[in-house]
Formats: C-alpha cells, structure tokens, sequence
C-alpha cells in the first residue's frame, strides 16, 4: 500500500484603500501578496514541521525572535509540567531559573577546588603528596603531567 500526504500553509493578503486616499502610498509595500509552501508530509518528523512551520511564519513577516519565543511557550507555560519542562531543559543544557542559585553553588565549589590545587601546584615541594578529588595521592609532578 503506498501512502502519499502533502502539508501546506497558504498566506494571502490584499490591499483595499479607503475611500478618497490614495490607492498606495508607499513603496515598500505591494498590494496583494500570496504564498503557499508545500511540502510531503508522509515522512516529516515534529522538527521537521517546525522548521517548515518556521519558514511560513517569516513569509509572513514575524520576527525570528517571536517565533523563537513562540516555540518555547510550548514547552515553558502553565500547563506544561515541571517534569516535562526539565526534559527539555537536560536535552538542550538549559538551566531554569529556580536551579541557578544549586548551580552557582557547584561553581563555587568547584572553583575553590580548584584554586586549593593551584595553590598547592605552586607552593608546593614536588615530592609533597596531597589527595585528589576522589582520594587519589598526588604529588605536584602528577597535577603537571595532568595540564
């Protein structure tokens, strides 16, 4: 059995002046426009659609900002629950706002680990051992041999 679909998004405009103005008063605009963007539908996948859905919606003038807020309120809204949200977040490597100050935390923390083995790198004998991260003796010439 064979399956064939077709999508299309159709965008007609026309101009109609008021009564006792000019028919046109600028030229950057013209008076009637008409797109239509197909595409076979058998096969596309969600992004797919999006980014077809995204090039009908600059055809028809949107700002690539809005359309790129738009995308986002449908993962970022009300009705969309916190652990879906999250989903999101991982996969792309976002950060949501109530996660920063546990981030900026972990940063701090970390770079204070690593300013106490800069700090031993420089102040230290080679022969003086110290214990890494996870418990492991190191000596200085192990952290050079690291860089």
């Amino acid at each position: 059995m064979t399956y064939e679909a077709t999508v299309e998004f159709k965008f007609d405009a026309t101009f109609t002046p008021t009564y006792g103005s000019s028919s046109w008063t600028g030229d950057d605009f013209i008076p009637e426009e008409h797109y239509l963007i197909t595409a076979p539908a058998a096969d596309l996948n969600a992004k797919q659609y999006f980014k077809l859905f995204e090039k009908f919606l600059l055809c028809v003038g949107m700002a690539p900002e809005s359309i790129r807020s738009g995308a986002m309120s449908l993962v970022f809204n009300d009705w969309t629950s916190e652990e879906q949200q999250r989903k999101v977040c991982k996969e792309y490597e976002l950060t949501m706002d109530e996660d920063l100050p546990q981030k900026y935390k972990e940063y701090r923390e970390a770079e204070e680990e690593w300013k106490r083995i800069e700090s031993l790198n420089n102040n230290s004998p080679d022969n003086v051992k110290f214990r890494g991260p996870m418990g492991t003796e190191m000596t200085n010439e192990d952290l050079i041999s690291l860089e």
